[in-house]
């Protein structure tokens, strides 16, 4: 690892480092209640979770993110570990680390991904780690196919399935001033204008309480009437009708 890596604001290069012997010391006293060095101790092994965050191939935003989490499994290491245990810290805390960190890139992903398919994704990405050590040349992504005994197909699936949504406004061409977006290449019956207020709507009315979304839904989608509505959620009308306006108004200065 580079003496220059920055990441979150730490430079690697002025971290502390940590002996075997003075990291089992450390841990002595911590678990014998001297929690003021707990501090030390975390920034003394701060490289453990560095080293994780390296194995995911993503940018800086996204590598500071999984700094944050990783330190987050290190501290439940440091509170979990049994000093009596025969086995060494950083031997621990590395699985805890990684499945903090495996555990958000499930999670945050703009779109929802079925398990199965973002288990495949990260056993793709450790495939291609192992294949690609040593090589100059890229693996394909048959070769990491039958390194993982999972058909073509599904490796495919899988990885455009943990691939971030691309902005329709990003830009794929720029001549000086010109620049030609996503958006100028997508074919729609719509106008532009159509379009863009249809995907705000969409989004707002995402963004709604469950209950008013709910009311929208069988209102303006299935034509019930507020009475209706008040039956099936077992509400009063009043209640929908003031849900339905609190909706409404939201939706309006979205526009």
């Amino acid at each position: 690892m580079s003496n220059k890596v920055v990441i979150s604001g730490i430079c690697t290069s002025q971290l502390p480092k940590l002996d075997a012997k003075a990291s089992e010391e450390l841990l002595k006293r911590i678990k014998n209640g001297e929690t003021e060095l707990r501090e030390e101790f975390l920034m003394g092994n701060i490289r453990l979770v560095l080293s994780m965050v390296q194995r995911f191939h993503t940018d800086k935003d996204i590598a500071d993110d999984l700094f944050q989490v990783g330190m987050l499994g290190l501290i439940k290491a440091l509170d979990n570990f049994d000093i009596n245990m025969d086995v060494r810290f950083s031997t621990y805390a590395v699985p805890m680390i990684l499945g903090e960190i495996r555990r958000f890139i499930r999670d945050s992903t703009a779109l929802k991904v079925g398990r199965s398919l973002r288990d495949i994704a990260y056993r793709v990405m450790q495939a291609r780690d192992k294949l690609e050590e040593g090589r100059e040349s890229e693996v394909s992504l048959m070769e990491i196919a039958k390194e993982i005994d999972v058909p073509y197909k599904d490796v495919v699936c899988a990885l455009d399935a943990i691939a971030e949504p691309v902005s329709i406004y990003e830009s794929v061409y720029s001549d000086g001033d010109d620049s030609i977006l996503v958006v100028d290449q997508l074919k729609c019956d719509k106008d532009e204008d159509d379009l863009l207020n249809s995907i705000t709507l969409k989004d707002e009315i995402n963004n709604l309480p469950e209950k008013e979304r709910e009311i929208l839904y069988l209102r303006y989608f299935k034509g019930d009437t507020q009475m209706e509505i008040s039956k099936k959620l077992n509400i009063s009308q009043a209640q929908v009708s003031r849900l339905e306006k609190s909706a409404i108004a939201h939706l309006r200065k979205a526009f």
